[in-house]
């Protein structure tokens, strides 16, 4: 077959390339590691802090400047560690391309580079090989490829010469990256590089930008509110100051001093931390998080769009059921047992070229390599106690299959010398060739009645999503005896792509946390329907949209009525990209998973992009945010619940934070607004901050899950951190800290007259009373007297250490210099103490108060609304 090729002159295929460029997908402008640390310090709230950094250093608090500048470069580095890979989707789609190619020039076959492949080449095939660039099929024999990775299909997909090679027909077309599974070809190269399927995929992942998750929204919009307040704090004081007739310069500075003071510079430290050790819980989970900030994504995900193949279902074909005249036959010893099940399976077997290999000490387990239909039928045989070695046939001669015949044929020989022809195919066509069909009695007259009988059992089959081929034999003459006639009919096989066992519990597990599964798949209607139905993804009700359909629906339509689909059948990649769009439009925090190279681009435009860490391709899992290591879909499920519990754990720290840094800005002010000497010098505040904002902070992200948070609805992406009543808490709480640090201040000034005194009593009950508001801070709807405090010790730990560093700041000699603090009697840790009692009392108070008016109101509607429905 080369012989009749001549090919390319080594002249042309210069010039080629020189006008097409290397075979190669185009790559993308890299991100570079010093411009991915640089995008560190773009946060809203990172800017004010560097501002706050430069205040401090202009008022001579170096100490609190380099402290600060410690914090960001940390939180700096945390960020660029995790999302270094982020962005090396393009190199690896490079990767996927086959590394050599055969080609024919000058009439010579040689072995090139793929990327010197030019489009005119005439590159060769055979079975195991990648294919190097898309092209047309110029003549071969019994070429199947498999295309998965591009289709999104697990079928092997015949191809074969047409009578125009540059007609665009699909079975005439062959696609780089794609891979051989059986056959031989030769082909003429068409599109190279960026101009093949693969290239265009590569482009359209370049037109995508990556979102800002909601929690980077929101704390960016937080960063900018805490300017604006900021520079108000710093303005309204300098002007009341300044109108008692103080020095201008000393009141700016003090504004200044008050407005770094607001500022919780532990806040995306904290943040930051708490999302990275959510990280390593999750990889115990084997959900491995590539992005930092889409942990808490996942906690308002309430759409999954999820592939098929590989993902919902095992990506491996699977004989379900075997039928004779004597009826349907359970895969089995009792399948080999049964006699007309018993020749289906060495039929089977014999007309196959698939290869099957059992590991040392595992009889149970089989690794194939072959076609997958061919492969599935070797298992089937396997579980059946049928191997192809242990048959007493020799196969003599192939007729390979052809879609033109739609069916394979072998002639062996017995033992005792005789002829055998065994044929599998398409069970319609090869009914027309079967003269006779086997039964439990023999072989007997295959008569229209019984022939109708099979094909109506072919079409049941059918129904149900399975891919049927018939089985047939006769005695051969000879060797040489293949023609496919006068065949008996021995049965049929149904195969599927089946469900994994695991996604069935997901599916159930998303519903009841609210979230909406959706099927995308490039399978046919009917299979993804039987697989979405017996998923519960499909309900009553529900609609199935296929590929042509979306074709002719604009993305106003769509947009309007996908909350009613739940399965899309024959998309493709760009229709993915469709979907997720719509939903997005819609509101819906959107969640897509895949594993092909066709689901990268949807993958990338979601706000949650999950991929498979063993059969999902490396483009896949460069366009994703999270990599579930297992392939497993309840994995993901896991994911989701760690994502809501970090969102939840992370309002617990904003609650912390903000009420305490609340608190110290309401001790100063007002003591300023009453002329009242500076309650904490600006050494006191950073002491303030170190030993409460660090480590109970991030021991408060490590709260275990609530028991409720997966029983809960996805929260809304644009739902305000500072929602359900948290705003009014924190303002309240903060009110609290503050006006008793300030009662402790005026009450220790007025009994000792020594404003070192004050200030050391002031300190410790600021930093007391927050330590105490931690355990507060552990359920919003319960009071401190009412929670668990030791079922996260280390949050009990980080209370102690910063205790601890509390008491060394007051009563070691070096540091109470440092910190400007002295000793304080018993009588005056009473007054402390007693104030620091007295705001968890009134701060209980008002919660309960809170959550009587909450339950009325509850109550109120429940009166006047149904429950509402569970998620579709």
């Amino acid at each position: 077959m080369m012989e009749e090729y001549q090919g390319l002159t080594a002249r042309q295929a210069e010039k080629r390339l020189l006008e097409h460029g290397e075979n190669k997908i185009r790559s993308g402008k890299k991100a570079s590691a010093l411009k991915l640390f640089a995008g560190q310090f773009r946060d809203a709230m990172i800017m004010i802090l560097l501002a706050a950094t430069v205040v401090s250093a202009l008022m001579g608090e170096y100490t609190e400047a380099m402290t600060i500048i410690a914090i960001v470069f940390v939180n700096a580095l945390l960020g660029f560690f995790q999302e270094y890979r982020t962005e090396r989707t393009l190199e690896k789609l490079g990767e996927l391309s086959a590394p050599n190619a055969a080609v024919i020039r000058d009439g010579q076959i040689q072995s090139i580079p793929a990327s010197m492949v030019v489009p005119g080449d005439i590159f060769c095939l055979k079975a195991g090989d990648r294919i190097p660039a898309d092209g047309c099929v110029l003549g071969g024999d019994s070429l199947s490829c498999d295309e998965s990775m591009l289709s999104g299909e697990s079928i092997g997909v015949e191809k074969y010469a047409a009578p125009n090679p540059d007609a665009p027909q699909k079975a005439n077309r062959v696609y780089m990256g794609a891979t051989v599974t059986r056959g031989r070809a030769v082909c003429r190269a068409t599109e190279t590089g960026g101009a093949t399927e693969m290239g265009k995929i590569a482009d359209m992942l370049g037109t995508i930008e990556v979102q800002p998750t909601p929690l980077q929204k929101r704390l960016a919009h937080m960063g900018k509110i805490i300017g604006i307040a900021c520079l108000v704090i710093c303005l309204v004081v300098a002007v009341t100051g300044i109108l008692r007739g103080e020095d201008p310069f000393n009141m700016l500075l003090t504004g200044i001093s008050l407005a770094v003071a607001a500022i919780p510079e532990g806040l995306p430290a904290v943040v930051t931390i708490a999302l990275a050790l959510s990280v390593g819980r999750m990889v115990k989970r084997k959900a491995l998080i590539r992005r930092l900030h889409a942990v808490e994504t996942l906690g308002c995900a309430d759409v999954i769009c999820s592939d098929k193949t590989g993902t919902l279902t095992e990506n491996r074909m699977t004989v379900k059921v075997l039928w004779t005249a004597s009826g349907e036959t359970e895969i089995g010893k009792r399948a080999s047992s049964e006699p007309c099940s018993a020749m289906l399976l060495d039929i089977a077997v014999l007309c196959n070229n698939a290869l099957l290999d059992t590991p040392a000490g595992r009889k149970d387990a089989f690794t194939t390599d072959g076609e997958p239909t061919e492969a599935a039928l070797l298992i089937a045989a396997a579980k059946s106690g049928v191997f192809k070695k242990q048959l007493p046939y020799e196969p003599v001669k192939e007729l390979p299959f052809d879609s033109a015949r739609k069916m394979m044929s072998v002639c062996v020989r017995r033992k005792d010398g005789k002829y055998l022809l065994f044929t599998k195919g398409a069970p319609d066509l090869l009914l027309d060739r079967c003269t006779h069909y086997l039964s439990k009695n023999g072989v007997s007259l295959l008569t229209p009645a019984i022939k109708s009988q099979i094909s109506q059992q072919n079409d049941a089959l059918a129904r149900r999503a399975l891919r049927v081929l018939g089985f047939a034999y006769r005695e051969a003459d000879s060797a040489g005896d293949i023609r496919e006639e006068r065949l008996i009919f021995t049965g049929m096989a149904g195969m599927i792509d089946p469900p994994r066992k695991e996604a069935f519990d997901a599916v159930i597990k998303c519903r009841e946390a609210g979230i909406r599964p959706v099927m995308i798949t490039g399978d046919h209607a009917v299979t993804a329907r039987a697989i979405a139905e017996e998923l519960t993804i499909y309900q009553p009700g529900d609609r199935i949209m296929t590929g042509r359909e979306l074709d002719k629906t604009s993305d106003e339509a769509l947009t309007r009525m996908i909350s009613n689909i739940s399965v899309f059948a024959r998309v493709t990649p760009a229709h993915k990209l469709r979907i997720v769009r719509a939903l997005k439009k819609q509101g819906h925090t959107v969640a897509m998973t895949g594993d092909g190279v066709n689901d990268a681009p949807a993958v990338k435009e979601a706000d949650i992009g999950v991929s498979m860490g063993i059969t999902g391709t490396d483009v896949t899992k460069e366009a994703s945010s999270v990599i579930l290591l297992d392939d497993n879909f309840a994995t993901l499920v896991a994911a989701v619940e760690e994502g809501r519990v970090i969102y939840r754990n992370i309002r617990k720290f904003i609650r912390y934070l903000f009420s305490c840094n609340i608190g110290e800005v309401v001790t100063m002010f007002f003591a300023m607004l009453m002329g009242m000497p500076v309650p904490l010098l600006p050494i006191q505040i950073l002491l303030v901050n170190l030993a409460t904002d660090g480590l109970p902070a991030i021991a408060l992200g490590l709260e275990p899950p609530d028991k409720d948070v997966m029983r809960q609805r996805p929260r809304r992406a644009n739902e305000s951190v500072f929602s359900n009543g948290l705003g009014f808490t924190i303002v309240i709480r903060g009110l609290l800290i503050g006006l008793c640090t300030l009662g402790v201040f005026v009450s220790l000034i007025r009994s000792s007259g020594d404003l070192l005194t004050a200030r050391t009593g002031a300190l410790l009950a600021l930093v007391l009373m927050q330590l105490i508001h931690v355990f507060e801070c552990k359920s919003e709807t319960k009071g401190l007297f009412s929670i668990n405090p030791l079922n996260n010790l280390k949050l009990v730990g980080a209370v102690a250490v910063s205790a601890i560093l509390m008491y060394l700041a007051i009563y070691n000699p070096v540091l109470g210099s440092i910190f400007r603090a002295v000793p304080l009697t018993g009588e005056q840790l009473r007054t402390v103490l007693t104030y620091c009692v007295f705001v968890p009392i009134v701060s209980g108070i008002i919660l309960m108060i809170k959550n009587r008016a909450s339950t009325h109101t509850v109550s109120s509607k429940s009166s006047h609304k149904t429950c509402p429905h569970p998620v579709k």
